[in-house]
């Protein structure tokens, strides 16, 4: 049996950086959840279930990846899915302390669950959500950096200027 992995995140929404991580992740796991984290304390710009339609959308053609929400420790939900490792990425060293620290605190509450980090391929080092909403939200161009499903909901959702 291969190893099944969850990669978890708020996706909001969903960028070209973290469909490059779905796609090789996929490749490396047997199964790989992406595993949208509800927290409403990040006054998201798209629901839950917005975000997972969108994921659903951009991920069809990997018949092992599946989309799923949580809420509450990351840890319990990957015991919940049978997954032994968890995908993160790191864009820069700025990523990097936070996620060290996350995984550390990670490997205390499950020890079984190891965190597998990639980087997102080069032309997507510098692309956030946050930074995708930002530039959008003042009339910039974001073609590119996310699909082209979510482009379109960023235009019925933020109106430009």
């Amino acid at each position: 049996m291969g190893v099944k992995a969850i990669y978890p995140g708020t996706f909001d929404p969903p960028t070209n950086g973290h469909l490059d991580l779905i796609a090789r992740g996929a490749k490396l796991f047997e199964h790989l959840t992406v595993a949208i984290l509800n927290n409403p304390v990040k006054n998201p710009l798209f629901t839950v279930d917005e975000r997972v339609e969108m994921i659903k959308e951009s991920t069809r053609q990997l018949g092992n990846v599946s989309v799923a929400t949580f809420d509450g420790l990351m840890v319990d939900f990957a015991r919940q899915q049978q997954a032994t490792a968890v995908l993160r990425g790191i864009r820069a060293i700025s990523d990097y302390e936070y996620e060290f620290q996350m995984a550390l605190m990670n490997r205390r509450l499950a020890p079984e669950v190891e965190t597998v980090f990639l980087q997102p391929a080069g032309r997507y080092s510098f692309v956030s959500s946050r930074m995708v909403k930002e530039v959008f939200s003042f009339g910039g161009s974001v073609e590119g950096l996310v699909p082209p499903n979510v482009l379109k909901r960023l235009r019925g959702r933020i109106k430009k200027g």
